[in-house]
């Protein structure tokens, strides 16, 4: 069962992955998606990548969420794209937390 406690959407979490795939034809976009996005969906958005990343257990999401609150001194958006693997980390923690990566990319597109 998915982790209920997400602040974004993980439709939203899917167009994400699918403009970082676009790479640099989607830099901007990407880059101005992700500074809209509110607090709330950015931590959770981060989380998610610390998750995927192997930083924070599944389990542990609430931790993950908490210091990403905490932490988040510089912007999301420059963070998160200056995130090596983004995308596989953005998978890997939305399967780790219960979501069917698939469907959701399927659809984002």
């Amino acid at each position: 069962m998915p982790v209920s406690d997400l602040d974004i959407a993980p439709s939203t979490v899917g167009e994400i992955i699918v403009m970082a795939r676009e790479g640099d034809t989607m830099q901007r976009q990407l880059h101005q998606f992700i500074a809209d996005l509110n607090d709330d969906e950015k931590a959770s958005l981060t989380a998610i990548a610390w998750v995927g990343r192997g930083a924070f257990e599944a389990e542990d999401f609430a931790e993950a969420l908490a210091t990403a609150r905490a932490e988040a001194t510089t912007p999301t958006e420059s963070y998160l794209m200056g995130m090596p693997h983004l995308v596989e980390n953005l998978e890997a923690g939305l399967e780790a937390l219960g979501y069917d990566v698939s469907d959701i990319e399927d659809d984002a597109l």
